[in-house]
């Protein structure tokens, strides 16, 4: 099949206006899916790359992310986003697909510059040899793309509300154990706007600044390990999205954690953002890591913090314009009531409730490799038919 520059089927929009209502940043567009971040979008005042429906949006900041997205209405695109206006006679599907193929991500990551934040220029992207289809071929490829990623999309989203399901699952178990069954006698009288609400009576009652020490230990001659994050269910974890990558990040401001230590997202608290490490590594400038006094079981703290009760305390006191960048400051957080049951307490419930999330944790995962074989086999099919190795009827 005869191939064609891509710079033929498109152009690059480099006129820079100011931000439109609609704005679209790079963390705004999901990895390999085309799509865009449920509910706000970024803010910013910058600036961008003016946009209109049909037009093809790539981030061309560390391109193996494959984040790329079709407009489907007027923007304004952040510094780190190339806009594609398609040619007479390119459908804008076929394009959205060509982009979001592998063997583009791969070409624009082989072209890419710099080491810590590498880029792909227009200059070599706009040589991606295109395979030259007639627009009613294109418009007949896009329309089974449509159909066969639109099916893979459709389970994808169902996947994720169970996911959504077994993490409400896991929150209502820590919440029961940790609240409600872990005492026969008598509670406490409730506040509402406590997140002790109704402990019993025996439990002594601490603040978050007493018993949680912040650690500021940070990069020293010996590195301590992969860079970490934290997941929504599994707690402090490998950040897989930055493996293979640590080599070229600047870690010098990043702190370090401990296993054993309490590691928090202040901006994610709201989220679930707060778990104990059992590794150790490297932590971004967002979080801050804490030492657990010997008052307290580790494991029992993990929960206790994942727990409903304290997310929906801490999106109550997070402050911040935007819903996804709310933040929790560590004054603030220093004053949270925080139960203190006995120890011996501390060790059943967090034993009752390592069972019961490791059930729940397994499902995760099946659901999770799931998702991965579903966003493999979309990925491959676009791959597959824009490079004309699979036929389309």
């Amino acid at each position: 099949m005869k191939t064609a520059p891509l710079w033929t089927i498109a152009t690059l929009v480099s006129s820079f206006d100011q931000p439109l209502d609609f704005q679209v940043s790079l963390e705004d567009m999901i990895s390999e899916t085309g799509q865009l971040v449920d509910g706000e979008l970024s803010h910013y005042d910058a600036n961008g790359t003016r946009f209109q429906p049909g037009d093809v949006l790539f981030g061309k900041l560390r391109p193996y992310l494959a984040k790329y997205w079709l407009a489907d209405r007027e923007g304004t695109a952040g510094g780190d986003i190339h806009v594609y206006r398609p040619e007479p006679g390119t459908d804008p599907r076929y394009l959205t697909y060509v982009v979001g193929s592998r063997h583009f991500a791969r070409f624009a990551e082989a072209a890419s510059k710099g080491t810590k934040m590498p880029r792909a220029e227009w200059m070599s992207l706009r040589e991606y040899p295109v395979i030259q289809f007639d627009t009613s071929t294109q418009c007949a490829i896009a329309d089974y793309l449509d159909r066969e990623t639109g099916a893979i999309d459709a389970m994808l989203s169902k996947l994720d509300l169970l996911i959504e399901s077994l993490h409400d699952r896991a929150r209502i178990v820590q919440t029961r154990a940790v609240f409600c069954l872990a005492s026969r006698d008598e509670h406490s009288p409730a506040d509402p706007h406590s997140p002790i609400a109704g402990i019993p009576r025996h439990w002594h009652r601490t603040k978050f600044g007493y018993d949680f020490t912040e650690s500021t230990e940070r990069n020293g001659d010996d590195p301590p390990g992969p860079l970490l994050s934290i997941s929504e269910y599994r707690g402090v974890e490998l950040n897989t999205r930055s493996e293979g990558q640590q080599a070229s990040i600047d870690v010098s401001k990043y702190r370090i954690v401990r296993p054993g230590q309490l590691a928090a997202n202040m901006m994610w608290l709201n989220h679930g953002g707060l778990g104990v490490s059992s590794l150790t590594g490297y932590i971004s400038p967002d979080y801050k890591a804490f030492w657990i006094s010997d008052r307290f079981e580790p494991r029992y703290v993990h929960h206790l913090f994942r727990s409903s009760r304290y997310i929906d305390y801490f999106a109550a006191i997070a402050t911040g314009v935007r819903p996804n960048a709310q933040r929790v400051t560590k004054t603030v957080l220093d004053a949270t009531p925080v139960p203190l049951p006995p120890l011996g307490e501390q060790v059943r419930i967090a034993d009752q409730l390592d069972e019961a999330t490791a059930r729940v944790e397994a499902m995760l995962t099946k659901v999770a490799d799931l998702k991965s074989l579903l966003l493999e086999r979309r990925a491959a099919l676009i791959t597959d038919v824009v490079t004309g190795t699979k036929a389309v009827a």
